[in-house]
């Protein structure tokens, strides 16, 4: 009900956000390190800010979320969580016996001024950390960046911690993975498998959130990139980062950490994306594109050629992570759509540079944009002067869409209310099938269901 009193009319706000199109740091950090075999995220703070960063990863995979925290008290909060966390890391390889504990910082540590670097040593120094196992962190203060920023901090901490150069080059490709789902993951490696390509790929979360029922509980599942691959990254002959704002800050410290050159492209999805991608693993690796991939890009070309005629000039608005807003964005122009109105709540300059690039010739009436006041407050306010056709963001977004009778499109993080996400790709060729069909299926449905009985057809 609160929805339908919002207004058009658009009032600056300096100090004020309205249903934030993100959410906090230590929420990335974990999941990123979710993608390492054998790891256990530790959240440096009070139990209940842990209690809510596993909540809101289990609630999106629907899958448990194993974590630990340092359990601050008042006191902790007064003299400082050194000794909680030393108790903690001494207590997880005891009782959890991990391969790595990932620690990030949550608000509360990071005010009062914790050394996690000092403590973690100290750690080391006083043997509480077993031979032959790990402990890394970053820093993740929840009230800057967004949960995009602290899953590029935890991954460039696996660069800091683990890679390492050694006198001989492997003929492998290190990929950086972006956000996005275990399924899209998996899709990547698909296509490197079929490329006939070495490839590691960090962080690797399939088979970890999305791993199969099969009657017994496995505290670490199979899936994750592994230590020694991680070690093994420093010697690659090249780096692929997919999103500039989760993988370019790993990808520069990798190069000037080893030497190992690197580019950084859109996450493949669309036909676009993927196709830079694809290139970008041929030229990297030299080796030819093989005809199962090629016949995969043939299929989306022929079904959005078969579909055009209900996708052309549908306005369109878009909200969530940048990089996966830059990616849709681009393959919605391949299907001559008009994203009309994008919001991310992810600070940063390069989305500003990437949407005119992308936006200022084919929709120069587009509206974006990012940070602190790219809200869905001030999305549902940009539909309130001009509707659109379709939506495209998280379960956060099923209130405007209910509120202004839009099909809403569920991608991104969180998706709260639906299932599948997980395990159907948008990356790659077939990603990109997947989503031309959600988005068909929405526009059709909405005209099926509204149109007059004269006009409802029984084919397409």
């Amino acid at each position: 009900m609160l929805l339908r009193h919002t207004s058009d009319t658009i009032i600056e706000r300096e100090a004020l956000t309205v249903n934030p199109a993100k959410t906090c740091q230590p929420v990335g950090a974990m999941y990123a390190a979710l993608g390492i075999h054998g790891c256990l995220p530790h959240s440096h703070g009070s139990q209940g800010c842990c209690s809510y960063h596993r909540s809101a990863l289990t609630r999106h995979y629907k899958e448990p979320v194993m974590a630990a925290t340092s359990s601050f008290t008042e006191g902790t909060s007064v003299f400082g969580g050194q000794a909680n966390l030393l108790q903690a890391v001494e207590t997880i390889f005891t009782v959890y016996n991990p391969d790595i504990i990932a620690v990030h910082t949550t608000c509360l540590s990071e005010t009062i001024g914790d050394d996690v670097n000092q403590i973690l040593q100290k750690a080391r120094d006083d043997n509480y950390v077993p031979e032959g196992k790990f402990l890394i962190h970053c820093n993740t203060p929840s009230y800057v960046g967004s949960h995009v920023t602290g899953y590029a901090n935890m991954v460039t901490a696996m660069v800091k911690y683990f890679s390492g150069k050694s006198v001989t080059k492997k003929n492998q490709v290190n990929i950086i993975a972006g956000w996005c789902e275990p399924s899209d993951m998996r899709e990547i490696k698909n296509i490197t498998t079929i490329m006939g390509i070495k490839t590691i790929l960090f962080p690797d979360t399939s088979d970890v959130l999305d791993a199969p029922l099969t009657g017994h509980h496995e505290f670490y599942p199979k899936g994750g990139v592994t230590v020694p691959e991680l070690v093994s990254t420093g010697d690659s002959r090249y780096t692929i980062g997919l999103g500039s704002f989760c993988s370019e800050d790993a990808a520069i410290l990798l190069e000037n950490k080893c030497k190992v050159p690197f580019s950084v492209i859109n996450l493949p999805i669309g036909l676009e994306a993927t196709d830079k991608f694809v290139m970008e693993l041929s030229r990297a690796a030299k080796v030819h594109v093989p005809d199962e991939i090629t016949e995969q890009r043939g299929r989306l070309v022929d079904m959005i050629a078969d579909m055009h005629q209900y996708f052309y000039g549908k306005r369109v608005a878009l909200f969530g992570d940048p990089d996966t807003v830059i990616a849709l964005t681009e393959f919605l122009l391949s299907l001559d759509m008009k994203p009309v109105y994008i919001v991310s709540g992810t600070p940063g300059n390069k989305f500003g540079t990437a949407m005119s690039a992308l936006l200022s010739e084919k929709v120069p009436e587009a509206k974006y944009k990012n940070g602190e006041r790219a809200d869905m407050f001030l999305l549902h306010q940009w539909i309130k002067q001009e509707p659109v056709d379709l939506i495209i963001g998280n379960s956060y977004g099923k209130y405007i869409a209910r509120d202004e009778n839009i099909p809403l499109i569920r991608v991104g993080f969180p998706i709260l209310d639906r299932v599948g996400h997980s395990h159907f790709p948008i990356t790659g060729y077939i990603g990109g099938m997947n989503l031309v069909v959600k988005m068909l299926n929405a526009i059709l449905d909405k005209e099926d269901r509204e149109c007059r009985e004269e006009k409802v057809e029984l084919t397409m």
